[in-house]
């Protein structure tokens, strides 16, 4: 593919989102590693299967900005200086304390594809179809997650 300042400009956009991908699935070990309480188990082994989910995405992602002509940095140095959201802020937790933080974070990472998905229509419908299959599966991610701090109603517990 022709490098254009579009597809440039796309390829620092999926640098964001390979950075984010990466944070994501790191985020997701660390409350693997650090998560107590009620629901123990079946988030512990929940977030195995997320963290195997979104290992791919990034990978893909970084696929994408090759085939577009760019070159992925995921090193620890890059990702921290690409960064723009904040540090997770959970250590050892309650499984609903890192919950509502981990739907904080997917509600971020949410946005911010469906933002880079939008430019992305006008340049590269491949890259907007991969997007789009990514944020379903976030989606669906965060709906899980929704389960665990709702009540039969639909409605957030009071912890």
């Amino acid at each position: 593919m022709q490098t254009t300042p579009g597809v440039q400009d796309l390829n620092r956009d999926l640098q964001v989102r390979l950075a984010a991908l990466i944070d994501l699935e790191l985020t997701l070990k660390h409350v693997h590693w650090n998560v107590v309480g009620p629901n123990f188990i079946s988030v512990h082994e929940m977030l195995d299967d997320f963290v195997a989910k979104v290992r791919p995405m990034a990978d893909d992602v970084a696929e994408r900005i090759r085939t577009l002509g760019g070159v992925p940095c995921g090193t620890p140095q890059r990702i921290v200086e690409t960064r723009h959201w904040d540090e997770y802020p959970v250590g050892r937790d309650l499984t609903t304390a890192h919950l509502e933080a981990l739907d904080a974070v997917y509600s971020g990472i949410v946005e911010s594809h469906r933002e880079v998905m939008a430019k992305a229509a006008d340049v590269d419908p491949v890259t907007e179809d991969m997007l789009i299959g990514q944020t379903a599966e976030l989606e669906l991610m965060q709906w899980f997650i929704h389960s665990f701090l709702e009540n039969a109603g639909g409605e957030a517990r009071v912890a």
